[in-house]
Order: C-alpha cells, then structure tokens, then sequence
C-alpha cells in the first residue's frame, strides 16, 4: 500500500512539541502510537514512512488552526471590512477587530502571528529533515517537500496581509521577518524584518517550486480538496499576483486552470475543477466537489473540532457574532431575488437582522469546512485581470459565467461590461456577491488603496481608516516585540 495516499484521521505525533496532525495517517503498524508523549527526539520522528507521513500532516493541522485558516482568520478579515455589522461587544468576540481598535498586546494579533509561524518552523523542519533522507523515495519526498513549501508560502502570505501594508502602497515597505530555516531551540528569535517586496518574492519562489514538485491529484476527493496539488499552488499564485497588481501573472497563472473558451473547467488525472451548477451544493458542511482547491477539513469530531467562537457558522449565523451590514453587498440585487441562487445563502433573522447562511452547522460540533480557495474565485481574477490587461470580451465572459451560475438567465447589460472601468466596476461587485464572508473583502479594499468605510453595528459605529492610518493594518504583536530586538514597529 501506498502509504502516502493512506487515510485515517486518529493520531498524533510530536518533534519537538505536542502537536496534533490532521489525519492522512500511513499503513505502518509502529506508527500507530497511542502512547500520549510529550516530546520525541526529532531523528525519531522521522525513522519511519509513517512517522514523516504525520509529519506532513502536521503542516495541514497547523493550518487548521482556530486562530489561523480554522476559521477565526477569516472572521477576523470580515470584521476588519465592511460588509458585516457586530452584535457581541466582548473582546472574545473580537469586538477590537470589529472597531478597528487592535493594539499590539491583544491576543488576537499574537496568536495569529504565532500560529502562522509555528506552522512556517513545521514547514522549515520538514524540509530540512527531507534533505537527505532514505527512508522514504525520493518522489515521495519531492510530494513532501513540495506541501511544505506550499503551506510555508499561504502562512506568509496571512502574515504579509496581515502586519504589513498592502504591496501596492509599498513594496519596499516593512514586511514581516523571513524564517526560512527551522528553529529547534530557543535563543533564534532575532531577525529584522524584511520588506514587502521580499516576502512576496518568497512566497511566489515556494509556489512556482511547489507547482513543479507537487502531484497532479490523489485518489480521493478528501484529499484533492484538503491536500495541495498541483493546481492548488497556481490557484495561489493567481490570488498572489492580484494582491501584487501584477495582472499580466494573474493571466498567465489563471489561465492554466481556467480555459479561455467555454466549457470553464480544469481536468488532470483524477480531479476536474470547475463551477458547481448549483451554489448551494458549494457549502453546507463536508464540501469537497470540484469547485474546492483548496479547503481546511473538520472530520473527527474529537480532535478537530473547531472551537465555538471560532466556527464560521457561529460567527455569522448561530449566535450570531456577526450580521450583514444593511449598506454592504446585502442590499444587491443579487441577494434579495429570488432568480439567483445565492439569495438562499441570506436569510433574515428575529432580530430583523441579513444572516450569511453559508456555513450552516450551527450546533456542536462545528464542523463546516473552511473554503480557502474556490474555483469561483480564481475566474473572478482572471476577469478581473483580463480586464486591466485589454481582453474586455474575456473578462466579461467569465463574469457572465460565475452570473449565470446562481441566475442562469441574467445578461449583464452593455453599459455594465463595455468599457474598462465600467467592467471592472462590475467584477468587483460580483467579488462581494460570491465571495462574502470567506475573508476575500479585505484585501480587495487594501489591494485597491481603498479606505475601510465607517460602519454600523448594534455595539455602535467603527470608524473609517484610510490607507496611511496605523490601524489599517495590525501592528507587530508584543510577544514578537519582546522576544526579538532586531524587530520594529510599523511606521
């Protein structure tokens, strides 16, 4: 058996610290400890397949996160925009991210610093670890060495949007430090930051590596959704290069997934990825169909369960945490006729309140899959590319097709799509329409230099925040600022 493409979802192991790992677990019996440890030496760690197998699955479970892609994440991203209004005013609630009012020393700030990079070291390690072992194959430790990267490049990428202004106010601006060699001790923490540009330009080297080592699919539609591929590294590297303004890669990488002629669809070995023909089979739970690149799953219900607060359905629908602004997308349109579908994705709560019923598990456990890149999202940057690069007619085709998906009647009307502005107008819209709530909004305000707009919620009114204010991005954590004397604070 294969044990690289080896499902299970039980155990644990540890390399320096105690770290669960999201289960893809291997065939080998002396994996398959069960004897609770709480460090093992790192040689021992990697001794067996299974044991780097878990490993590699370790970098998933980082991810997994509730801080990070578990779902508070993108919470926290949607809170910072302007499409949601905030109920709760607790600070566990995430009432300061709501308000604008995020100070170094909140936990918020440090613990997603911490958990991007705890799994960027998970990465470092396993690399170096592979670097010349003979355990394993050497393609299978090209596969390994591949996610790896792959995860190390979407951790930083949270990092850079997160701590660092956007790169099109100023590449040569402060980035966030780069940590590129694993840390297995203490006595490491010093390192200055880099700039913008640098992180960025690491991030697009582990992905055009990754695109090269990594395999075109697995044998399942659990792992071609939860595992990177192939096509989950280009589908990365078009939403890098969106956040960059550099469309003429957003072309060329989107282009590698999304044909420029109908049908719109990218099919190698065992995955095709395309548009789900209805939107409401896109959500609503253990969502692994085409139309998923790249998601984080919940399966056991005992260890990955994602905590309340940090569940999407929690957040937006259960309590909720938050509700959909009356002067955001909610207002469109498209989410209040019934000829699109993605009106049934909106509901009005007994408070009279729009709810975003996208994630719909509103009851311990809290196990909605937590969407990180759709194939929807990879045709709205190629429209939008397309658009600022000349082809007009391509760009208003993939709308129309992302459109005609939820309303399959809709014909965008020529003042809508015939000229430069008027189409990119349009693709933007569109972006909040089928992308609300999965943490896309903002980076598509910061990537655009725009200002975050005052907004109302039932705990009052948060401030506007132009791109040149301090808390248009967060500032460097204090645990980051305590540890590491060679770090300073944004300007």
């Amino acid at each position: 058996m294969n044990s690289t493409y080896k499902t299970g979802f039980n155990w644990k192991v540890i390399v320096v610290s105690f770290i669960p790992f999201l289960g893809l677990s291997a065939c080998n019996d002396d994996f398959l400890d069960t004897v609770p440890q709480t460090a093992i030496e790192e040689s021992e760690a990697f001794s067996t397949e299974g044991k780097i197998l878990a490993q590699v699955n370790n970098l998933y479970r980082q991810l997994q996160n509730p801080t990070l892609y578990g779902g508070r994440y993108i919470v926290f991203n949607e809170q910072r925009a302007d499409e949601f209004g905030q109920n709760d005013g607790n600070a566990a609630a995430g009432s300061a991210v709501w308000n604008q009012s995020v100070a170094s020393t909140n936990d918020f700030a440090n613990n997603v610093w911490s958990a991007a990079y705890t799994a960027i070291n998970s990465a470092n390690i396993l690399l170096s670890a592979l670097e010349d072992t003979d355990v394993i194959t050497e393609e299978t430790s090209t596969f390994y060495r591949a996610e790896a990267k792959y995860v190390r490049a979407l951790s930083y990428l949270c990092l850079v949007q997160t701590y660092a202004r956007p790169y099109t106010y100023d590449p040569d601006g402060l980035g966030v430090p780069l940590r590129l060699s694993p840390i297995r001790t203490s006595g490491h923490n010093n390192l200055a930051r880099s700039t913008v540009a640098e992180v960025y330009d690491q991030i697009l080297q582990d992905l055009d590596e990754a695109e090269t080592e990594l395999p075109e699919s697995y044998p399942t539609a659990l792992l071609n959704t939860s595992r990177a591929h192939k096509a989950t590294a280009i589908a990365l590297k078009s939403r890098v290069y969106l956040l960059q303004g550099d469309y003429p890669n957003v072309v060329s990488e989107s282009s590698k997934l999304v044909p420029s002629t109908m049908p719109y669809q990218y099919v190698t070995s065992t995955i095709t990825h395309e548009l789900e023909t209805d939107i409401a089979t896109v959500f609503g739970g253990s969502y692994t169909g085409p139309e998923a690149i790249f998601s984080i799953p919940f399966i056991n219900s005992t260890t990955e369960t994602p905590p309340t607060q940090s569940s999407l359905a929690f957040n937006y629908l259960g309590q909720p945490i938050i509700f959909m602004a009356a002067a955001g997308i909610a207002s469109d349109p498209a989410l209040n006729s019934p000829e699109d579908s993605r009106s049934l994705l909106v509901t009005t709560n007994a408070n009279n309140q729009k709810v975003l019923t996208k994630f719909s598990i509103t009851v311990a456990p809290f196990r909605d899959y937590v969407p990180v890149i759709r194939y929807a999202e990879i045709m709205l940057n190629y429209a939008e590319a397309a658009a600022n690069t000349g082809d007009l007619t391509l760009g208003a085709q993939l709308l129309q097709a992302v459109r005609n998906r939820a309303n399959p009647s809709h014909v965008f009307a020529d003042a809508a799509v015939n000229t430069t502005d008027a189409l990119l107008n349009t693709i933007w819209n569109e972006r909040r329409i089928e992308l609300v709530g999965e943490g896309h909004r903002l980076g598509d305000l910061q990537r655009r230099g725009l200002t975050l707009p005052a907004k109302v919620g039932a705990i009052g009114t948060a401030p506007a925040v132009n791109p040149g204010a301090s808390n248009y991005i967060w500032p460097i954590p204090s645990g980051e600022s305590a540890t590491n004397n060679l770090i300073v604070e944004n300007p």
